[in-house]
């Protein structure tokens, strides 16, 4: 999710492996679209409102080989914090400059392409 030129990143309680900071994310519901979880997910993990704006891909993970879709958000409101106490110990507002601090592994091909263009000042 991007707002005023930053990206919402969640630090999980849990790292698996070197995943510990990651896009607001969990299992879809039965019956529920990829982007209604990413809605959905957004607003029990960070306490915002969000729209999706656009599918960005699908893949396996490469750190916890599952199968992950993403989805690129607005704000429509809210301010965000740490929602679900049990699952999400920190968030962040994170410049683009600022990703490889948190992610430093490395983006998701499209995610990073789609950043590129929706973070530049």
């Amino acid at each position: 999710m991007v707002h005023q030129e930053r990206v919402l990143l969640v630090r999980r309680r849990v790292a698996e492996g070197q995943l510990s900071w990651q896009f607001p994310a969990g299992k879809v519901e039965p019956g529920e679209s990829f982007e209604e979880a990413a809605v959905r997910e957004t607003k029990e993990e960070a306490g915002v409102e969000v729209v999706a704006v656009a599918p960005l891909g699908q893949r396996v993970h490469p750190i916890t080989g599952r199968r992950v879709s993403y989805t690129a958000c607005e704000l429509v409101g809210g301010t965000a914090h740490v929602a679900d106490v049990d699952e999400i110990a920190e968030v962040a507002w994170v410049t683009l400059s600022e990703i490889p601090r948190y992610i430093p592994y490395g983006l998701f091909e499209p995610v990073q392409r789609h950043l590129d263009v929706v973070l530049q000042p």
